[in-house]
């Protein structure tokens, strides 16, 4: 079969993750004959989803990797997973965000991709306690200059994680003393029995602070989270008003989350979406 044009690395990429993680493990050869490729591109894409450590190449083919609860990957290694569904879910977050709003940003790879959809949106107030969320506003002040209407950007103090977030006494405090409109959260991993939860404890109580101190809050999540347990939960799924999603997201994780939270924003498909 010829090369397979139609399909980005990242596509490709992401759909032999998907059936790793679906199936236990795959084959070389059935990975060839299902996505159309040359054994030279699929061992190049099992090469670089190694390289990221979500998966393990063996003899023949690939296994997924089991992850202790404790675990957390840096930045780099998630800012690679999901790309389409981040930006998608960052396009449909965006639509939630009123002008003249105060919001909270909590760190993590979506809410990176959140950032950039928001940076003209006027007379923000942006919380976070994410480097590299601050760093896409500063950014985007240094690139157009002063100009009326600009975010203004308050980023907490605090520790650095490995996903560039920052957490810890310092940031709980400054936190604690501020009040948001909507928080958009990041999650290592969300489930019916564990809530929202991160492998990291100090992040967790971060994250507890952020949900008490916003009127509404919002998770910003692509399908690969559901099910995921790290070993620090910091909130219930009832204390979540969105979740919001990619299409990726199987039918029974939505009916399971239908019954737990107040809506469910599946991006690119249709919805009714008002101004928090």
């Amino acid at each position: 079969m010829s090369e397979n044009q139609n399909l980005l690395a990242e596509q490709r990429r992401a759909l032999i993750l998907d059936e790793v993680r679906r199936r236990g493990g795959v084959r070389v050869n059935e990975l060839t004959r299902k996505l159309g490729v040359s054994d030279m591109t699929v061992r190049r894409d099992l090469d670089a989803l190694a390289r990221q450590g979500v998966l393990e190449k063996v003899h023949g083919g690939a296994v997924p990797v089991v992850e202790a609860s404790t675990h957390e990957p840096g930045f780099e290694a998630k800012s690679g997973l999901e790309l389409t569904a981040k930006e998608d879910i960052a396009r449909a977050a965006a639509e939630l965000v009123a002008p003249g709003s105060a919001i909270a940003l909590s760190g993590g790879t979506t809410t990176f991709a959140l950032a950039h959809q928001l940076v003209d949106v006027p007379d923000l107030t942006v919380v976070t306690n994410s480097v590299r969320v601050a760093d896409v506003f500063h950014a985007a002040q240094r690139t157009t200059g002063p100009r009326q209407g600009a975010a203004t950007v308050v980023l907490t103090g605090g520790v650095r994680t490995p996903s560039d977030s920052l957490v810890g006494p310092v940031a709980d405090q400054a936190i604690g003393t501020l009040h948001f409109d909507v928080l958009f959260l990041g999650v290592h991993g969300i489930s019916v029995e564990a809530g929202l939860s991160t492998p990291n404890l100090a992040e967790a109580e971060t994250n507890r602070r952020l949900v008490q101190s916003a009127r509404r809050v919002v998770v910003v999540a692509d399908h690969t989270k559901w099910g995921v347990v790290g070993l620090s939960s910091f909130a219930a799924l009832e204390q979540v008003d969105t979740l919001v999603t990619d299409a990726g997201l199987p039918t029974d994780a939505r009916s399971d989350i239908s019954d737990h939270l107040r809506r469910l924003v599946v991006a690119g498909e249709p919805d009714e979406v008002e101004d928090i």
